[in-house]
């Protein structure tokens, strides 16, 4: 409370003796041309490319000095440069008869087998150089260009058959050259618009098209999931800038609750024997289907079925000879299944299966046999398995992402782990720095390439050994010019969520003139997930918009909440089930209350927030739920009425009711009729509370989150009376870009700096980037 008055009195006394508070356009616009400049290009982080399956590599690396290439031999604990730039380029000018820039050279390079054999397309021709004897040869004949057949030539292994979709049907030809009949034959004939084996998008043509069928592994047979859309429902835009006249956009879209929804079949065929066949795939009603593995063999495909509730699942195998289905695991997990982070590995070929599941309440590895008998835990306790990085089946082990485990590194830092599949929690932790890293584990599995960082931590590139071990440091990011240019690292911070007892996670921006002796006004960049928070980790120059906002005078954070990720556990990402639009919102005040307390240049008496699709939703939602204390929103994109939008994203996060009756037919016999339902609370039943600030944008042309969903809050807003900006993207999709993107940024800026920092004079100037073109 003291906080506040001495805050409200030093507010007073600067408007009174300076005026008010003046945007730093100028320093923004700067830093919007970051992106432009060259600095921007060196590299942050070695990308290894293991040369023929062996552990040596080679990697490209970019600083102010120009671009290199190296080779590294960690066996030998060894790394030089590839080649001299200058040199080969000079023996390429004795060819070409050109000169070249030896620091900006770009090539797209490949090792022979010999592995001391570079073949690379420069300057329009082929060449190879021998890395040992520094022989380069023009190779004439174009050796190393590969001639590909077109997209929707789809040829089984031994290319004794295409297959296409033609009319939405699926047709055969043979390949002459393997002395097939090349004549087309049709193996289907129901197939019609949004019941097609046509790519998606390619529509109703008659020329032959790509299809969805895939063929196995070997032999002649292949499958196919259908999707059966005939029966779902329209939705339309208007493409206003379609020339001569306005066209009307038409397309399928599933919408929470819908009686009509996709439904999925599985055909199996045989190229031999002209044969497709349905494969009986039902369990319930409205699932979703998708395909897992095909064995080598082609004898077994398996696929994976979802109940419309989504807390339901069951891993299938089916006998393709048979067409029998036979159910392996079979999972029930309440209240949703995790989707974002679920993951299924067909290990030998199908011999075992390694399932990752929340069942404990946090996401580890369970190991099978072939018939879905558990056969050990890998991983377990009060932490998450991410990521599986690599397989190692020949030692029976896996390297995976972990997250959480150990206590002094922050539980969203990527963390590599080794585990024995055939032992229980049998695991070894491989990069143990407080940190992100970003792996790549080398063909025998000897050696990794790891790169790891923070947001306040510039990138370190290493090799380490198979117990994690540092043995070899690669190159350094050249930054200097960077700093020198005024960019500043953000800050990572720590607070508690509304709970008192839950950490939260995020990331500070401030402006590069910043001074601790002022109060900024403090602004929340959100979007509330529920699958993915977007909070930077790793370290990144650019962090678009909210790098760049924090220069016209705001400090900028963007942090997780309760309801989140899946990286911190089934409780913390559940928490919002059922509730999307109201659970983020306390996290986010309450951490912005301690930052203010933390941090006497936050002046927690201005407080913004802005997001664009969930974001957009939940900026809106704060916005009305605390009117007194976030003082202006900028919303973009936002899903503001769920009921309106994706089926699948509401009815597994707000939940879907299943409703179950008897029907009484006395000729035909009783039937049971199964419907679903769900409702959402959507913003326009808040707009009530709205006491300003709002600035509200959609774009058009947004078939992901239609336009109706700002539309409807915004005439929720008029009918009550409500003064707010509204802003309406011509041709925008769900993403704003180029000028439209521009344009939407700077209007943010102006916004926050209107309602702020007091600063209204962008409001007075006639050219959106005036304030840009006086420097």
């Amino acid at each position: 409370m003291l906080k506040k008055l001495v805050i409200s009195l030093f507010l007073l006394v600067s408007v009174g003796t300076f005026g008010q508070q003046k945007a730093n356009y100028e320093l923004a616009e700067r830093f919007r041309r970051i992106t432009q400049m060259p600095l921007t290009k060196n590299s942050l982080e070695v990308n290894p490319c293991f040369i023929n399956n062996t552990d040596r590599f080679w990697y490209s690396f970019r600083t102010s000095e120009g671009k290199n290439y190296y080779l590294v031999d960690p066996a030998k604990k060894e790394k030089r440069l590839l080649f001299d730039n200058a040199e080969l380029l000079m023996k390429i000018s004795e060819i070409t008869k050109k000169g070249y820039n030896h620091k900006d050279l770009e090539l797209n390079l490949d090792f022979d087998g010999d592995g001391e054999t570079i073949r690379f397309w420069f300057d329009r021709k082929d060449f190879t150089y021998n890395i040992k004897t520094k022989e380069l040869k023009l190779e004439e004949k174009q050796k190393g260009r590969t001639k590909y057949n077109p997209y929707w030539m789809y040829y089984c292994q031994d290319s004794s058959y295409m297959l296409f979709a033609k009319r939405h049907n699926l047709y055969i030809v043979g390949n002459a050259s393997k002395g097939k009949d090349t004549t087309g034959v049709q193996l289907t004939t129901d197939g019609e618009r949004y019941y097609t084996f046509n790519r998606e998008d390619e529509g109703e043509v008659d020329e032959r098209m790509g299809c969805s069928a895939q063929w196995f592994k070997t032999g002649h047979k292949f499958y196919a999931v259908r999707d059966d859309s005939r029966k779902v429902e329209d939705l339309w835009l208007i493409d206003a800038l379609a020339e001569p006249r306005p066209r009307l956009k038409t397309y399928k879209a599933e919408l929470a609750g819908d009686k009509n929804v996709v439904q999925f079949e599985l055909l199996i065929g045989d190229a031999d024997t002209r044969e497709v066949k349905k494969i009986n795939i039902d369990r319930w009603k409205d699932q979703y289907v998708d395909i897992l593995y095909a064995s080598n063999d082609a004898k077994r495909l398996y696929f994976q079925r979802y109940k419309r509730t989504w807390d339901e699942c069951e891993i299938c195998v089916v006998d393709t000879e048979t067409g029998e289905v036979k159910v392996l695991i079979h999972e029930v997990d309440k209240p949703y299944l995790d989707y974002q982070m679920r993951a299924i590995h067909f290990l030998n070929d199908g011999n075992e299966i390694l399932f990752r599941s929340e069942r404990s309440g946090w996401g580890h590895y369970y190991l099978y046999d072939k018939d879905g008998n558990l056969k050990n835990q890998v991983t377990s306790g009060a932490w998450v398995a991410g990521p599986i990085m690599k397989i190692d089946t020949a030692r029976r082990q896996i390297y995976f992402i972990g997250l959480g485990k150990e206590k002094e590194i922050d539980p969203y830092y990527y963390v590599l782990y080794r585990a024995d599949l055939d032992k229980a929690n049998a695991i070894t932790l491989l990069t143990p720095e407080n940190a992100s890293h970003d792996v790549d584990i080398s063909p025998s599995s000897k050696y990794i390439v790891d790169c790891y960082s923070r947001v306040d931590m510039e990138p370190v590139n290493v090799v380490r050994d198979r117990k994690g071990k540092v043995i070899l440091d690669l190159e350094k990011a050249d930054l200097e010019s960077l700093y020198a240019f005024g960019w500043k690292k953000p800050e990572r911070f720590k607070v508690k969520a509304a709970d008192g007892v839950t950490d939260i996670y995020g990331v500070m921006w401030k402006p590069a003139d910043f001074d601790s002796t002022k109060i900024y006004p403090i602004i929340s960049s959100v979007y509330p997930g529920p699958f993915f928070e977007y909070v930077q980790t790793r370290f990144t120059i650019n962090d678009d918009l909210n790098t760049r906002l924090a220069q016209v005078g705001f400090i900028v954070v963007s942090l997780g909440h309760r309801g989140g990720t899946p990286m911190r556990g089934k409780y913390y990402h559940t928490y919002g089930y059922g509730n999307q639009r109201d659970y983020p919102l306390a996290d986010d005040k309450y951490a912005i209350e301690q930052l203010a307390e933390r941090y006497s240049f936050i002046n927690e008496e201005k407080v913004g927030i802005f997001g664009h699709s969930g974001g957009g939703f939940m900026s809106t939602s704060a916005l009305l739920t605390y009117p007194d204390f976030y003082s202006a929103a900028v919303s973009s994109a936002g899903n503001h009425d769920n009921n309106i939008y994706n089926k699948g994203f509401v009815e597994i996060h707000y939940g879907v009711k299943e409703n179950k009756r008897v029907v009484k037919d006395s000729v035909n016999g009783d039937r049971e009729e199964i419907t679903f339902e769900t409702k959402s609370k959507t913003n326009q039943e808040l707009v009530k509370n709205y006491k300003g600030g709002l600035l509200i944008v959609t774009g058009d042309m947004d078939k992901i989150v239609h336009p109706s969903h700002t539309l409807r809050v915004v005439e929720a807003l008029i009918q009550a009376g409500k003064n707010f900006d509204m802003i309406v993207l011509p041709g925008s999709t769900h993403g704003f870009f180029g000028e439209n993107g521009d344009f939407f940024e700077r209007k943010m800026w102006f916004h926050f700096a209107k309602y702020l920092l007091g600063d209204d004079s962008a409001n007075y100037q006639g050219d959106i980037d005036y304030f840009m073109k006086k420097h």
